[in-house]
């Protein structure tokens, strides 16, 4: 024990004069491990350091002297835990999280005993685990720490603030329980969703679109750093993504038909937002989670397969030297095998040759990954786990005394992970290892962030919300019978523990009897509710009804359809429920989505009254969708991923929206602030420019078709026009955005009238930047023009006639009565007096004559325009009731000259 202590003693002053201060605080990577790591290394055997490239599993809570997991830690020294509900790490509500402290306690305490006893060196142990939030199957630990939404939840917010307090959360209870490796997020991309095809991801996933998934990500892991005060290693899964994945990867390894060049477009996007071109501070990814998947057309020969990523040198080492993942690699970043003991491998390495796990790991090793998660893997001639990792412990350590350039390549990820170790911890001492005990107690689970996810993620998918109004023109009444259907999966918190549903039967009704029962809003009544499962309504359909259903379905106004996924075949029931036209006829039938929003085709989408996505099934989701249904709060959300039954294209949607008028400023760098903070502000001085200067343009923020700033990397089209005589387009320049901005410079170099504009498909209306720069070297200043509030367009050959009480014809192309009316009245008057001239010149005969000429002339007037004949809308809309009378009385006149004439003649 003295010796160790002097070792650290003198190394750690070392360490700390180069790493430049406290190791706490340390973010940044770098290239050279601190002197200590070399020091450490030096002293550490084979055994040691080949334990270090593992991650093992243990059945169970025990890990005293006698367990399989105290032999792997004190005698096999391997690096690293991962804890796992499906291995009964964790005890039954409500001793989880205690429990769970204290045993991540005690495996470190086996460590360093171990340690002090033998004077070996001393290594704290990575304690892994997955917590993506929604409860099972995402989550490990189901009671006891805050309830956090999904990760599709969070896409539909678009908000990375959002995000980020999420990722804090989480980040702060697991420091506080002692996790220190956090396997998270998951930053696949789904392009194009796959309903009923089994790689489906569900919810767990921030969306479709690459840009917003790597942004949510990087806010993600920004909070996760933050909340655990550094004390955690976030390793993103699962690079370099699956989305495209068409087969449960643990069950199979699935083979994508993508090139490099095509994955850097969608997969590999979000994982360079969160290593190479990661922004500054702590959103940095320290590690990856290394997929088992496998890529046809790789380098572009559609006939070539790759290996699986995991176990392919090659292909891995070519993703890596792409510039954003290179830097970041060079820098310090971990790589972490997929877990290796999965079916998906078995079955892979039993196609060639027999299943033999020690090559697996070899393989996965060689390949570039520096911690090897084994998983709960076995082997025919090795039947147990723990016989298992002891034969791939001996055969590394036997290799590593054989082959120097395998010892080399061991000594380079060990260098990198005690790195990683250092710079959570600085000293290697328990006290600075073990979260304290009364930390658990400073829980205090809380639903507001995630009632606030949940209120900006609930999404109307159908019908538009101008028609909710009229299918659902009121909430439910109090003397209105309602039904719940609810998706109820069980779930256990461990093999032995009690079983309890992922999402309650009565979960919805409960919400809804709290908030508008006779304690709440007096809305409803109890006794005019009921609860059902999917399952009792399978068996209604099945034709073996559960008691009261088949009344309760007759008596009821609505009926509330919840599901959570599409794994149980909820989909086609629902399906076939719905197609009970006679059962549903006259009933509001709401359907909410605690899963992803794609599962349902658009003929059952067309005969429910309202579909609604709430993307996620903890408790304050059930109370949103609460909310929802009385109409008691508004959907805020858009979904972040393709429906494509709804013709809802994630592309689409995020491309600019073609209504807006793109904002235009000159882009001038921040002034200096006032050294006094009560001075008075001066004015900024108003930039002028002439011939031979360059100006600088920026768009205000543009926006796509939800009102959210565009994806970066969005195209900009700038031009430069020189108005009047001999005018046109001087200059053009492309451009891309950033968090929804562009920017662009041009060169004055012509004089003139210049308008600067921006357009961004198809957004192509934007504000104009003018300036008039004299020849003469006078300086010009900017003027900034709104146009009009809608696109110009070309003005239509026929105008649309006017509707208003001034108009001649109606909206329809009738004449008005009016209208009709007094120009009857002028006709007639008019045929009147021309009879009276012609009887008292002449004859009865001459009248007659002059007054129906003139009346078949102001007839045919009229009839002309009231007909729509050509030329006849645009009078008729431009001078109204009064141009319609003149006319007609000159039709009129030219009738009665005509019978003028034809009496001359006679």
């Amino acid at each position: 024990m003295g010796l160790r202590r002097l070792a650290l003693a003198v190394s750690l002053p070392i360490w700390l004069l180069f790493s430049g201060g406290s190791p706490r605080l340390v973010r940044a990577q770098t290239v050279t491990p601190p002197p200590a790591v070399g020091a450490l290394l030096e002293r550490m055997s084979p055994e040691e350091r080949v334990g270090q490239l593992f991650l093992v599993t243990f059945n169970g809570t025990e890990v005293g002297e006698q367990s399989q997991i105290y032999d792997l830690i004190v005698n096999r020294h391997v690096g690293g835990v991962v804890l796992l509900a499906a291995n009964d790490n964790f005890t039954a509500a409500p001793d989880t999280v205690r429990a769970a402290q204290q045993l991540i306690r005690s495996l470190q305490q086996i460590e360093w005993e171990s340690a002090v006893r033998t004077g070996q060196a001393y290594v704290p142990l990575w304690i892994g685990m997955s917590q993506s939030g929604d409860g099972a199957p995402g989550d490990q630990i189901l009671s006891g720490l805050t309830p956090l939404p999904s990760e599709m939840a969070l896409g539909a917010t678009w908000s990375p603030e959002l995000a980020q307090q999420v990722g804090e959360i989480m980040g702060h209870e697991l420091a506080i329980l002692g996790v220190n490796l956090y396997f998270g997020p998951s930053l696949d991309v789904v392009a194009s969703p796959r309903p009923g095809v089994g790689g489906d991801l569900g919810t767990s996933v921030f969306g479709g679109d690459p840009y917003w998934v790597g942004r949510m990500g990087s806010a993600y892991i920004n909070g996760l750093h933050k909340g655990s005060g550094n004390r955690l290693l976030v390793v993103a899964k699962h690079f370099p993504g699956r989305g495209a994945s068409d087969r449960p990867i643990e069950e199979e390894i699935p083979t994508v038909r993508k090139s490099l060049e095509e994955l850097k477009q969608i997969e590999l996007a979000p994982f360079f937002a969160v290593t190479g071109n990661a922004p500054p501070g702590t959103a940095l990814a320290d590690g990856l989670v290394v997929s088992h998947i496998r890529y046809q057309g790789f380098q572009g020969n559609i006939r070539a397969t790759t290996r699986p990523i995991s176990f392919d040198a090659q292909a891995l080492s070519l993703v890596l030297k792409l510039s954003p993942l290179a830097a970041w690699r060079e820098g310090g970043g971990l790589l972490i095998s997929d877990d290796l003991g999965t079916r998906a491998v078995r079955q892979f390495y039993s196609l060639s040759a027999s299943f033999q796990p020690q090559m697996v790991a070899r393989d996965a090793f060689l390949a570039g990954n520096d911690l090897l998660y084994l998983g709960n893997i076995t082997a025919s001639e090795a039947p147990s786990t723990y016989t298992t990792v002891l034969r791939i412990l001996s055969f590394f350590t036997q290799k590593y005394r054989d082959d120097p350039a395998f010892a080399q390549h061991v000594d380079a990820a060990v260098q990198r992970i005690l790195t990683r170790k250092y710079l959570l911890y600085g000293p290697f001492e328990i006290g600075n290892v073990l979260a304290p005990e009364s930390g658990v107690d400073q829980l205090a689970p809380s639903q507001d962030v995630t009632f606030e996810v949940a209120r900006r993620a609930a999404t109307l998918l159908s019908p538009e919300p101008q028609d909710l109004l009229t299918l659902m023109p009121t909430p439910p009444q109090i003397r209105e019978q309602l039904v719940f259907l609810t998706d109820a999966l069980p779930v256990r918190q461990c093999s032995t523990c009690v079983v309890q549903p992922a999402l309650a039967v009565s979960a919805f009704q409960n919400a809804v009897v709290r908030l508008y029962g006779p304690h709440g809003d007096d809305q409803t009544s109890t006794f005019r509710m009921a609860s059902f499962s999917l399952d009792d309504l399978s068996n209604y359909l099945a034709g073996s009804p559960p008691p009261y259903l088949a009344d309760a379905l007759n008596r009821a106004a609505w009926v509330i359809l919840s599901i959570g996924d599409g794994s149980h075949g909820q989909p086609q029931l629902i399906s076939r429920f719905l197609s009970e036209q006679g059962l549903l006829r006259n009933k509001r039938v709401i359907l909410f989505s605690f899963g992803a929003p794609y599962y349902l085709d658009a003929t059952d989408i067309s005969r429910l009254t309202a579909y609604y996505a709430l993307y996620s099934k903890q408790a304050a989701f059930v109370d949103v969708a609460a909310r929802l249904l009385f109409q008691e709060l508004p959907p805020a959300g858009a979904s972040p991923i393709s429906i494509p039954s709804l013709g809802y294209d994630l592309i689409q949607v995020t491309s600019p929206d073609p209504s807006q008028v793109i904002p235009l400023a000159l882009d001038l760098p921040p002034g200096p602030s006032p050294r006094d903070a009560f001075a008075t502000p001066q004015p900024t001085p108003v930039p002028l420019f002439k011939i031979g200067d360059t100006i600088s343009i920026r768009t205000g923020v543009i926006k796509d078709h939800n009102g959210h700033p565009v994806p970066d990397g969005t195209v900009v089209r700038f031009s430069m026009t020189l108005t009047g005589e001999g005018g046109g387009i001087v200059q053009q320049s492309e451009t891309t955005t950033l968090e929804g901005v562009a920017r662009v410079s041009f060169g004055l170099d012509k004089p003139g009238l210049l308008q600067i504009r921006a357009s961004s498909e198809p957004a192509l209306n934007s504000e104009v930047v003018q300036l008039d720069v004299s020849s003469s070297g006078q300086p010009a200043a900017v003027t900034v023009i709104a146009p009009p509030l809608t696109p110009q367009s070309a003005a239509p050959l026929i105008p649309t006639p006017q509707s208003g009480e001034g108009g001649f014809v109606t909206s329809q192309g009738a004449p008005r009565l009016s209208a009709w009316f007094l120009t009857l009245l002028l006709l007639a008057g008019g045929a009147g007096l021309a009879f009276w001239f012609g009887y008292h010149s002449g004859s009865t005969e001459r009248g007659m004559r002059w007054g129906l000429l003139a009346l078949i002339g102001g007839l045919a007037v009229y009839n002309y325009i009231a007909l729509g004949l050509p030329g006849s809308a645009r009078f008729a809309s431009s001078t109204g009731i009064g141009g319609i009378l003149s006319a007609s009385l000159g039709g009129l006149m030219l009738g009665w000259g005509a019978g003028w004439a034809w009496t001359r003649r006679r």
